[in-house]
């Protein structure tokens, strides 16, 4: 009996010990609030995203899954980096496309060489 007093009492200390430690009881000062995860390896800035960008991006977990900003903030990158390159993809597509109406033409202009001309 005197020993689970004694176990009693050493659990209560204990306890105790890090009621104080965890609320601060040193220094009659709390624990300092922790700094919210954020997203790290953020898209780069200066330069284009690529597949090994979007390959190591990793967002922070947060009380029930991920923080909608950092999520919203990728998201919205990559957006704008797909509609810059449809936008560049179908400029390039228009001028090949001009660029091949143009020798067309050219060729349906050029008189046909003929063989005698080249004898002489």
């Amino acid at each position: 009996m005197v020993m689970f007093l004694f176990l009693v009492v050493a659990l209560a200390v204990v306890v105790g010990a890090v009621t104080l430690a965890v609320v601060g009881g040193g220094d009659n000062a709390p624990l300092p609030e922790a700094a919210p995860e954020r997203l790290q390896d953020s898209l780069p800035p200066d330069r284009p995203v690529s597949r090994a960008d979007v390959d190591r991006l990793r967002f922070p977990l947060a009380a029930r899954g991920y923080r909608m900003a950092d999520v919203d903030d990728a998201l919205g990158r990559l957006a704008a980096e797909l509609a810059e390159r449809d936008a560049r993809i179908a400029d390039l597509e228009a001028a090949l496309a001009g660029a091949r109406a143009a020798a067309a033409h050219l060729s349906m202009d050029k008189p046909a060489s003929h063989p005698e001309d080249d004898q002489r």
